[in-house]
């Protein structure tokens, strides 16, 4: 095997990357100067080397514990829990949530082999039963098969510790048509409308 197909093998294992795509990508990075690859290969290697789950939250930092649970900013009664690190940045860039987070590493999916035991709930769990000052659970799971039954399993884990346990409101994205929406998101609209002014 060539270098070549060596490294479009390493770009096509990557999410959302096809052969072609990998393929591109190799050709693009050829044509580039030598030192623009090697660039990007100590990029990579520093992302291999100092970045690393933060042992509180699971949120990929390069301190531990990460910036958001050492913050005196945070309010320390919400802890978001979250599928993966990706989401945190997804609410971080809204600016209007300044709690703290829980990264799960995925979502109960027993297709994919992934139970209770592969994914960060017990140190959720413990994390609620040793830090008093947690009042609420926001569960922001997507909003799919494997995310609701999440979602369900966490609530049965964490009502029991006294905890007040929401889950993100779902409904009708801003600059969306009736016409083209489906059926499901239509009823949660429905179901979480409010009144206007």
């Amino acid at each position: 095997m060539s270098v070549i197909d060596e490294l479009a093998g390493e770009f096509a294992r990557l999410p959302g990357i096809g052969r072609k795509t990998a393929l591109r990508l190799t050709y693009y990075l050829l044509q580039r100067p030598a030192e623009d690859t090697r660039r990007l290969a100590r990029a990579l290697g520093a992302v291999a080397d100092r970045v690393r789950a933060c042992s509180i939250c699971g949120n990929l930092t390069e301190a531990d514990p990460c910036g958001i649970c050492t913050s005196p900013r945070r309010d320390r009664g919400l802890v978001c829990v979250v599928e993966d690190a990706s989401d945190i940045g997804a609410i971080e860039r809204t600016g209007t949530f300044q709690g703290l987070y829980h990264v799960l590493g995925g979502r109960l999916s027993p297709l994919e082999g992934l139970g209770p035991d592969e994914l960060r709930i017990a140190p959720l769990i413990a994390r609620l039963e040793t830090g008093p000052e947690v009042a609420e659970v926001i569960i922001a799971t997507n909003p799919s098969v494997e995310g609701e039954a999440t979602a369900l399993y966490l609530q049965k884990l964490i009502r029991p510790l006294g905890r007040r346990v929401t889950r993100l409101a779902r409904g009708m994205p801003v600059g969306g048509d009736l016409e083209y929406t489906d059926g499901v998101t239509i009823a949660e609209a429905l179901a979480g409308r409010r009144e206007i002014g």
